[in-house]
């Protein structure tokens, strides 16, 4: 150990690659929880195919996790990693494209079998040919070491063993960044019920980390301290995970009951699974047998009381869009998750996208207004589900709330809010009035223009329900052309009149000068990263992002006219742009992709430099 070299650095980003079945995902979070536990600023990159099992050493196949860990704030899970982990050949022609010269390259050398060279399309092995020259290669046998060094565990077959290299390379990485294993020791023994696969998984760690104290190619060691942070309790935590705890604490916040009707979708299921957990918190989930049936079922729930939730990805949107005309019509307090990925129909179900922005916005037959939130960052869904019970209840309306696949599954640290510090969204329940007067289930509320919550079953509260054109008030059926020019205006004024219930938009950095960099959803640390770079190279540029798209913050056209230009970065062919070229006649820059990857800092970076020479 005296002899080792300890290199500080302020960040590393690191992305471990392989089969599908090897682990990766896994692997990549024990890492991220590790760092964060460390101290770090973290972000994280789950990327992994849509086919549950792909063929063994496949391109098709591949999965990874990319994490960044940082000793200063970190927006992005890097552009770039410093660090490859190569479970087989197929990992490493997927992902030796994305390395710079000088990036050190872990692999597996035992994987990269003449059989494994031709299924990932190598005709010469890439550790002989020299195509690795301009990288510090790491020739590991890993597969080997762990088989053998799990032959001490009793009640383990050969295949077993090797299912257990996962967890040298993790102990490999932890001696390199100086990692306490501590942590993962204890997840291991808590996840692995059966002796022998925990067992195997704690030796085979331990085996990894000791092949990095003992073996002289891996005596340079890299220190990233720890960040400076705000104080408080934190976790990492994913976007999901994220939703979900913020929908629960927000029923609890209304002391209401939460009912999740769905229909399982990738990559919006795991928002299913942290509900269906809380039942303690007066949380009750449904899977139902389609998209239809789970947007019907929830409705019923807001009908009834609670606070009705559906989630699911675009396809799924696309079958609920009657039932949220149906929900608009009724004026009940429906929240639909969207977690978008990439289309059309099934698409890359995997990989993430922001295509769904318009169907959010448009995406019903009829004048169908409804509020759209779009959270910015894993954290942020927290609060911006809190806020969408919020405004779904005091104006008695559905919500969209418009998450992306990157946001989803990706982390970073989540400073967990003291209880007391959160709103009350409790909202009062209509009530008979004085006996004789008729009840007016669509008499409205002077302010926020919401129609009273009537329970079903409540005496003196008796009315008509349904998809049919309501009467002014008294809510029966009507054909009047009046009347229906009427209900048209009065629900959309409802939303319009809530642009002045939520905060202005807010601008990081200049706050006027040559470019506002206008971003949405998942796009968010990409562009903060690149707008930070861009004024440090002399630029007076500044990034708005907006959460609320539907209605708009009031102060969008002042913000307009601080700035030369407009720059609109969106994963999507122009989606925003669009709306903004039509709601305010703005001439800007769309920059688009549709990769199913997230922005690069480099490429908006890129842009903006190119937009400061035209300007």
């Amino acid at each position: 150990m005296s002899t080792q070299q300890v290199e500080v650095r302020d960040s590393v980003v690191i992305r471990f690659a392989g089969d599908s079945g090897d682990g990766m995902q896994m692997t990549g979070t024990r890492f991220t929880e590790t760092s964060a536990l460390a101290g770090n600023d973290i972000a994280t990159l789950p990327d992994y195919p849509a086919e549950i099992r792909a063929p063994a050493g496949s391109l098709g196949g591949v999965s990874g996790f990319q994490v960044q860990f940082s000793s200063e704030r970190v927006f992005t899970p890097g552009d770039r990693p410093d660090v490859l982990v190569a479970m087989n050949p197929a990992a490493m022609a997927r992902n030796l494209r994305d390395l710079d010269r000088g990036a050190v390259v872990i692999v597996d050398e035992d994987q990269f079998t003449e059989k494994n060279l031709k299924r990932a399309g190598f005709e010469t092995s890439p550790l002989e040919d020299g195509r690795l020259d301009d990288f510090r290669l790491l020739r590991v046998p890993i597969t080997s070491i762990t088989v053998e060094a799990l032959k001490a565990v009793e009640g383990l077959g050969a295949r077993d063993r090797e299912r257990s290299r996962n967890f040298f390379a993790l102990g490999l990485t932890y001696h390199m960044f100086g990692r306490d294993m501590s942590a993962t020791q204890h997840w291991i023994r808590s996840k692995f019920r059966d002796p022998a696969t925990r067992d195997a998984n704690l030796l085979a760690m331990q085996k990894g980390y000791d092949y990095g104290v003992t073996v002289e190619a891996v005596a340079h060691k890299v220190h990233v301290p720890a960040a400076e942070i705000e104080p408080g309790t934190y976790r990492s935590i994913t976007g999901n995970k994220a939703t979900a705890l913020g929908f629960a604490a927000a029923a609890q916040l209304a002391e209401r009951p939460l009912v999740q009707a769905t229909y399982p979708i990738t990559p919006a299921s795991d928002i299913l699974h942290e509900l269906s957990a809380l039942k303690h918190f007066d949380v009750r989930t449904v899977q139902a047998e389609d998209e239809i049936a789970a947007a019907c079922m929830a409705i019923g729930a807001s009908y009834a009381g609670s606070i009705g939730l559906t989630s699911s990805s675009g396809p799924g949107i696309a079958l609920k869009g009657e039932a949220l005309g149906l929900a608009v019509g009724t004026e009940l307090p429906l929240i639909v998750i969207n977690v978008q990925r990439a289309g059309p129909s099934t698409g890359m179900p995997t990989k993430t996208e922001q295509a769904d922005l318009l169907q959010a916005l448009y995406g019903r037959h009829g004048e169908s207004p409804l509020v759209v939130l779009a959270p910015s960052t894993p954290a942020d869904c927290f609060a911006m589900a809190v806020e969408s019970v919020r405004l779904a209840l005091k104006y008695m309306t559905p919500v969209i709330f418009l998450s992306d696949g990157y946001i989803a599954n990706s982390a970073e640290p989540w400073r967990i809010p003291q209880v007391s510090d959160l709103p009350s969204l409790k909202v009062a329940n209509a009530e008979a009035g004085a006996a004789g007067e008729p009840f007016l289930p669509f008499a409205r509320d002077p302010e926020t223009l919401a129609r009273p919550w009537a329970i079903p079953g409540t005496p003196g509260l008796e009315h008509r329900i349904g998809g049919l054109e309501k009467q002014d008030q008294t809510g029966n059926i009507s054909y009047d052309p009046a009347n229906h020019q009427r209900m048209t205006d009065l629900r959309q004024a409802k939303i319009d009149r809530i642009a002045f219930d939520i905060p202005e938009q807010d601008v990081f950095g200049d706050q006027e000068g040559d470019v506002l960099v206008l971003g949405w959803g998942g796009t968010y640390g990409a562009i903060h990263t690149a707008v930070m770079r861009a004024r440090r190279a002399g630029m007076k540029v500044g990034h708005a992002h907006l959460r609320y798209l539907n209605p708009m913050p009031r102060n969008l056209p002042e913000l307009f006219g601080r700035y030369r230009r407009v720059l609109v970065p969106e994963l999507n062919n122009g989606q925003l742009a669009t709306v903004l070229r039509g709601r305010y006649l703005l001439d800007l820059v769309s920059h688009t992709k549709v990769e199913g990857l997230p922005f690069r800092v480099s490429e908006l970076l890129d842009r903006l430099l190119e937009l400061k020479v035209t300007a």
